[in-house]
């Protein structure tokens, strides 16, 4: 689809084709399943059952609660008591949950092992599954231990939608929101358009919608990926992908991860935007049209009660922490984003953080 070293597949029946992409890219591995407590009773014997090699599944707690060094202790451990070796493969499927955490266990389980992607949310079929970022959360913040380890393949079945909680549906939309902020305005309005058409909420949206739906994630995942096929690491373009991210990752920290990772992004998407035009960097308007898809597609866009000054503390255990400073990803317009001559980021000091987030309210959700 696009120049990345591994093939990304977006088809229906994707999922039942998963042993023809194994064969091309990892043919004779040994593979294990790691899928997760919701999405292993749905498919887990399917994708079994179409491998025609040896494997073996090893199910996780789901819920972003268990993204963590437990989980990933737990899951080596299991595959080193089972006897897989270096000769093995790991496919993640399930949510972002699953992609980073078995992504994570592929990428220092013997010093590194393959891993396939099969996204099996919307979030994690337009974003997490993408560009090899692999992890897990710590209690001082989000993502803090990880690794870069890029799939051998990523196969994304828009099918298995129908079967996705009307919430997490939802929360995948805002990294579709996003991908149109940073990188195309008319994809913007086009994924605008669809989130104010059709209910969010997998088979309820019907073929004609899921159809329409493939069409923009399939969309999306060409703008995450051209990103990331320029920058692989994060040492430049890449960092464009952190917008909403900052404040988003902050606000699921001091949730305790009660809120869903597109929820917090959303959240972060309007109050970044907020913060970008209060700095003289953002046309006017940009967070209300921002707020206004986020609000079309059943999505939270105002903080919700947390006191300012804690969601500021997580920032600055942020990865994008530079010199006490917090280093934002800003958009300047739909479909463009600042930076071009800073690394792609914007440092902005925590008052006019705490002003701009006082300015747009709390306590409240979409």
């Amino acid at each position: 689809m696009v120049a990345l070293p591994y093939p990304v597949v977006v088809r229906a029946g994707a999922l039942d084709h998963i042993a023809d992409t194994l064969r091309d890219v990892a043919p004779r591995l040994r593979v294990a399943i790691v899928t997760d407590s919701h999405v292993g009773p749905l498919y887990g014997e399917r994708v079994a059952k179409t491998l025609g090699v040896e494997h073996a599944t090893f199910v996780m707690p789901a819920g972003e609660q268990h993204k963590n060094r437990e989980s990933w202790v737990r899951l080596t451990d299991d595959l080193l008591a089972r006897g897989f070796g270096r000769d093995s493969l790991i496919i993640a499927l399930g949510g972002g949950v699953v992609g980073d955490v078995a992504g994570f266990v592929a990428a220092t389980y013997m010093r590194g092992i393959p891993v396939l992607q099969v996204p099996t949310t919307l979030l994690a079929m337009v974003d997490a599954s993408i560009g090899g970022k692999t992890g897990v959360d710590t209690p001082a913040g989000k993502n803090l231990v990880g690794a870069f380890h890029p799939p051998v393949a990523v196969m994304i079945d828009p099918d298995v939608l129908r079967t996705l909680p009307a919430d997490h549906m939802r929360a995948g939309f805002a990294e579709i929101v996003k991908h149109g902020v940073i990188a195309d305005a008319d994809y913007f309005e086009q994924a605008s358009t669809f989130a104010e058409r059709w209910p969010l909420g997998g088979a309820r949206a019907g073929n004609a919608g899921l159809d329409e739906l493939t069409d923009i994630i399939r969309r999306s995942v060409e703008i995450k990926a051209s990103i990331v096929a320029r920058d692989e690491r994060e040492s430049g373009l890449r960092r464009v992908l952190n917008f909403g991210h900052t404040i988003g990752h902050a606000i699921e920290a001091a949730t305790d991860f009660a809120t869903l990772h597109g929820q917090a992004v959303a959240i972060g998407l309007v109050a970044e935007a907020r913060l970008a035009e209060r700095i003289g960097v953002a046309a006017n308007g940009t967070a209300r049209v921002i707020e206004r898809a986020c609000r079309a597609a059943g999505l939270p866009t105002s903080l919700p009660s947390i006191p300012v000054d804690t969601i500021i503390g997580y920032t600055r255990m942020d990865k994008k922490a530079r010199g006490g400073r917090v280093e934002y990803a800003l958009p300047t317009r739909i479909g463009a984003m600042a930076g071009a001559d800073s690394g792609w980021t914007v440092p902005v000091d925590d008052t006019v953080v705490k002003e701009a987030l006082g300015a747009g309210g709390g306590g409240g959700g979409a």
